[in-house]
């Protein structure tokens, strides 16, 4: 526990001390906010209503998706996790810390943005701080589970730019950040049902702001942490020690197997 602890810690501290974590971390999200909490409330003063969780999500997503997936393939090249294996530290260790020091950094951001946006841009603050928690960490456990997942199957740090902006593009345009869900409609919005930020969103608007109109929020809170679990899990089975080892313990294409728990909202969604 003590050694956990202690790589916790020191994982921690390197997403501070690192530039490019620093900057996925906290100065482009918070950049972000402060030029979206400027721009976006005259343009679309809906925005001030869903301002708070949206750039909360934001914050979760430069980190876990634009930040962990490098530092992890950078890691295996260094044969840094070959070390780990040999002082006989278990891969769940190796890839939980990175969730939990995700998802550190993200809460972080996430209470500077709850707390200067109704100050600095009129922005509506949480009704039920209790499940605005709730979401939240259910939110960034999903997309640090995606994060990790990508880490993991990408070969090099170009493919994790690729395979994280797949993710993230479609996770903002679509995913309720900008615009409302409830202004997609035909196939968008049925392709918005497959990313993690349309439950959020919802999750978001019925446990924490007090919204109503929605989905069904504790489902859309279930399915995140499904989500989440499924890809944290996918992650270890396809685990790789060393960069240099030619065999796999599963084929990369599992990894869309993270994407069920998604899968099975938009089916729900097409018979109800």
């Amino acid at each position: 526990m003590n050694a956990f602890a202690y790589h916790l810690g020191f994982e921690f501290r390197v997403g501070i001390r690192n530039k490019s974590l620093m900057l996925m971390n906290y100065l482009f999200p918070l950049g972000c906010y402060i030029l979206f909490g400027a721009l976006m409330g005259s343009v679309n003063p809906g925005f001030l209503k869903t301002m708070v969780p949206a750039m909360s999500l934001f914050a979760v997503m430069g980190g876990a998706l634009l930040g962990m997936p490098s530092a992890l393939v950078t890691a295996r090249e260094a044969g840094i996790f070959r070390t780990y294996k040999i002082n006989g530290v278990p891969a769940l260790s190796i890839l939980i810390i990175p969730v939990l020091t995700s998802i550190l950094h993200a809460l972080i951001a996430t209470i500077i943005i709850a707390a200067t946006a109704p100050a600095l841009f009129d922005g509506q603050a949480p009704a039920n701080w209790l499940g605005f928690l709730l979401v939240f960490l259910a939110s960034a456990f999903a997309f640090a589970g995606l994060g990790t997942l990508i880490g993991v199957v990408s070969g090099d740090a170009r493919l994790t730019v690729l395979y994280s902006q797949l993710v993230f593009l479609p996770s903002m345009i679509l995913g309720g950040l900008m615009l409302p869900s409830s202004m997609l409609t035909g196939v968008l919005a049925k392709l918005a049902l497959l990313l993690p930020t349309t439950y959020a969103m919802d999750a978001f608007g019925g446990l924490a702001m007090g919204q109503s109109g929605g989905m069904h929020p504790w489902l859309s809170l279930g399915i995140l942490v499904a989500g989440g679990a499924l890809a944290l899990a996918m992650s270890v089975i396809l685990f790789s020690w060393d960069s240099k080892n030619a065999t796999r313990r599963g084929h990369p294409a599992l990894a869309l197997l993270a994407w069920l728990p998604y899968v099975g909202g938009l089916l729900l969604s097409l018979t109800s």
